[in-house]
């Protein structure tokens, strides 16, 4: 059987013949360790590629100051950090916190969590008290370790386990270990603890439609999924330099800003500090960035800073790659025109990581507006209510064939029974729609999706159609909720400095709309603002304004 994994790294294999191909002992044949009798990730990420000057962070603060690690410093210091949580008495399998910004410190602690054969639980730092309690009190985490601008978070948290704090100048506070004094107590050999396929090395938190965040347990079978997606939708090379602007707060940080990309001996960057056009452009010139992964709304901030910002590095990327919310057709126009490469659509869920690619490293046709193919190792379906599996053109829910997906991991939520579970679909919850060649269009978040009138509207179609008006910068529309209509379309919109919010411009925008897209579509309601709500990486959160509607609605 062929392996379907060419020899070298650059090949550009037809992506018909791969997916044929595919064999997932393959894929496990290119790990040091055995998912069957012991691996640990920590060897896989980290101690395999320990050899000389090669170089596994680049980091830039937010405060100016930059450092490189090897992967050998960071195997002695995860090593150090594995025998402090023995001294706390961790065990694998415990789960342990961190809540910290992109700092050397972090990638420390996530390598030496898992070289202790422990779970790395991540903890976004934009998360108030309450998201961090909930998620601490239902993994039952072991320690936290923190930073001093977040430490204060933790004060109103019951029951906080212990806290490691990196406090830099700030004073300690009482009780906390201190992350560097602890770190030099420690003995940097500590041999890796071995687990198996279905042990977790990861545990996420992922919001639902109803209900508290839903734990996610990641098994280390899942890191052959991370290594397909970064080698062949990425398509990240030797000789490139990478950067995924993703929070490891997050799914797609941590499986494709970390795991990936080191799991394949590839140097890695984080920037400290928030998304902002002149830090983006400015790391990707310091650093030569060829290879850059990020999310829609952070290319549109790009795009709204015009054609001389983006001239500097026009030519540099090779490679660009979206995930995390619809890509529009605009922004790949514009990548294409004015930064000179290809901007390529992805999706995926914490709980399957990235199943759906335009591949930048397999052939294939790439037609706008489609989220492109299956990832090697999945088998995708639309279907509907009664999960029949619909035909082209027939818009249903985005689904994973289980038993016929090899490379597929999720097995349900944290401490949920899921024995009562018989379906062979992973249903995503997201409205799409089945092309003539395969591909597959995304219409709408399960929970974004808009009814208006009985008709069904996905936010994407109406902001992509707004973004092509030139009064536009950015835009995120949503249902606002509406007695006669059930929802009706709001758009909140920031328009270019060269235009003013008018009732003159709200209805030639509505009218655009209306003639690019549909007279149902249309936004009722129109808001401008001066901003939208983002996450600090730069990801539309629609969810925000949302909410507000419908607060808004009961009052």
């Amino acid at each position: 059987m062929s392996s379907g994994f060419p020899a070298a790294a650059n090949a550009v294999p037809d992506y018909a013949q791969f997916y044929a191909d595919f064999n997932i002992d393959s894929v496990a044949a290119e790990l040091s360790g055995n998912l069957q009798t012991g691996v640990n990730a920590c060897v896989e990420c980290c101690d395999r590629h320990a050899t000389p000057d090669r170089i596994a962070l680049n980091w830039e603060g937010k405060d100016g100051r930059s450092a490189s690690y090897t992967f050998a410093q960071l195997k002695e210091l995860s090593g150090r950090f594995a025998n402090f949580l023995k001294t706390q008495g961790v065990q694998p399998g415990d789960r342990v916190a961190g809540l910290l910004p992109r700092t050397p410190e972090l990638l420390v602690a996530i390598l030496g969590t898992w070289r202790a054969g422990a779970v790395y639980q991540p903890l976004f730092t934009a998360f108030g008290s309450k998201s961090i309690e909930h998620r601490v009190a239902a993994s039952e985490a072991r320690l936290i370790i923190t930073d001093a601008d977040n430490r204060h978070k933790l004060k109103e948290v019951p029951d906080c386990p212990p806290i490691m704090t990196v406090h830099g100048d700030s004073a300690l506070e009482a009780g906390d270990f201190a992350f560097w004094p602890e770190m030099d107590k420690q003995p940097a050999e500590f041999e890796p603890v071995m687990r198996k396929a279905d042990d977790a090395f990861i545990m996420l938190f992922t919001s639902g439609t109803t209900g508290p965040a839903k734990g996610v347990a990641v098994p280390l079978r899942a890191m052959l999924s991370f290594y397909v997606y970064t080698r062949y939708a990425v398509d990240l090379r030797p000789e490139d330099s990478f950067w995924n602007i993703a929070d490891p707060g997050w799914a797609y940080g941590l499986y494709y800003c970390v795991t990936g990309p080191l799991m394949m001996g590839h140097a890695i960057t984080l920037y400290e500090g928030s998304f902002t056009v002149e830090s983006t452009y400015r790391i990707i010139e310091k650093y030569g960035i060829t290879n850059l992964t990020g999310s829609p709304t952070a290319y549109r901030m790009l795009i709204a800073a015009g054609a001389a910002a983006a001239a500097p590095v026009k030519g540099r990327l090779r490679a660009v790659s979206s995930a995390g919310e619809p890509l529009n057709p605009e922004v790949i126009r514009w990548f294409r025109e004015h930064l000179d490469c290809l901007i390529n659509d992805h999706y995926g869920q914490t709980e399957t990581g990235m199943v759906l690619c335009n591949h930048h490293g397999l052939q294939h046709d790439v037609h706008m507006g489609s989220a492109g193919l299956a990832m090697p190792g999945y088998r995708l379906a639309v279907i509907d209510d009664d999960e029949n599996e619909l035909g082209v053109g027939q818009p249903g829910v985005m689904a994973v064939d289980r038993p016929r997906s090899p490379i597929y991991w999720f097995q349900g939520y944290w401490q949920q029974d899921t024995r009562g579970d018989r379906s062979a679909y992973y249903v995503t919850g997201d409205t799409v729609e089945l092309n003539q060649d395969g591909s597959i269009s995304f219409i709408g978040r399960g929970d974004d999706i808009i009814t208006s009138s009985g008709y069904r509207i996905g936010p994407f179609d109406v902001e992509s159609a707004l973004l092509e008006h030139p009064a536009v910068v950015e835009a995120a529309v949503v249902g606002k909720p509406d007695p006669e209509r059930t929802e009706l379309v709001k758009a909140f919109i920031v328009l270019s400095k060269d235009h003013q919010p008018s009732a003159a411009l709200t209805e030639e925008l509505q009218q655009y709309v209306k003639r690019r897209l549909a007279a149902h579509s249309y936004p009722r309601e129109i808001e401008f603002l001066t901003e939208l709500p983002k996450t600090p990486s730069g990801k539309l959160q629609r969810f925000i304004l949302r909410n507000q509607e419908i607060a808004k609605a009961k009052l």
